[in-house]
């Protein structure tokens, strides 16, 4: 158990070093837990204890170095909130089986956003229409929440991403104020889990610990070819972890 502990500990600390440079670091840390042996519903409950600790970290850090838009965090908390609250409850509906089954299947999706290419843009954008600030926003804060809530990884790439492409805000901005709405979909998510009892303390706390030591070095890191390597580790990381999870859910015998 000591050593499992400590080999998801390592993998807790490149999952929060990753998640605050580019978002994706429970693609490392979920399915890393399902292999150790945690049902699904624990393994997604107590990923969301550590992740919600470390991104808590990380976004302490982007509010010191003024990296949030204020304006756009008011209009989407609730949503953000409520999202992440519904989607736990929707995850705890179903067995823990099918749980697995839908995570392999979800895993490469996730992959994707992660991966894509994000373009820079040289503006940032300071006014926002109602528009914005009415629809836009909350029409994608509550279903990534959703996401965040029922499955989990990916879920700060995707706030960057929709942030980049639907309101014209620049990466480094899109980034700072997306640990905003990943920290409260997290924190609404980790009630119902807690709630249910769906978190293992005696692992979490380790895996928290270090996911708040990756988060922090992560996140103060302003490295220009950071998110190339950071691509490259996921991919390869990915691959061995879908066929593992494909072996382990859908091919291996009863």
């Amino acid at each position: 158990m000591l050593e499992i502990t400590i080999i998801l500990s390592l993998v807790s600390f490149l999952a929060g070093l990753i998640d605050s440079i580019a978002g994706g670091g429970g693609l490392l840390l979920v399915p890393s837990l399902l292999l150790a042996g945690l049902p699904p519903q624990t393994a997604l409950g107590t990923n969301k204890f550590a992740a919600t600790m470390g991104t808590g970290t990380a976004l302490l850090n982007f509010i010191r170095g003024r990296k949030v838009i204020w304006k756009i965090a008011v209009y989407g908390i609730a949503f953000a909130l409520l999202g992440g609250f519904s989607g736990s409850k929707a995850i705890l509906s179903f067995d823990n089986n099918v749980v697995g089954k839908v995570i392999v299947f979800l895993l490469p999706l996730a992959a994707i956003g992660v991966l894509y290419p994000k373009k820079r843009i040289v503006s940032e954008k300071s006014h926002f229409s109602r528009l914005d600030l009415f629809l836009k926003i909350p029409l994608i804060c509550f279903p990534i929440g959703f996401y965040d809530g029922f499955f989990g990884p990916g879920t700060g790439s995707f706030f960057i991403l929709t942030f980049y492409l639907f309101l014209g805000i620049g990466l480094v901005h899109a980034s700072g104020t997306a640990k905003v709405f990943n920290f409260l979909s997290n924190l609404g998510a980790l009630v119902v889990f807690l709630y249910e009892k769906k978190v293992i303390y005696l692992l979490g706390v380790p895996l928290a610990l270090a996911n708040i030591a990756g988060n922090y070095v992560g996140s103060r890191l302003v490295i220009k070819k950071g998110e190339k390597i950071v691509r490259a580790f996921l991919l390869i990381s990915l691959s061995v972890l879908f066929v593992s999870l494909v072996w382990k859910y859908f091919l291996k015998s009863p």
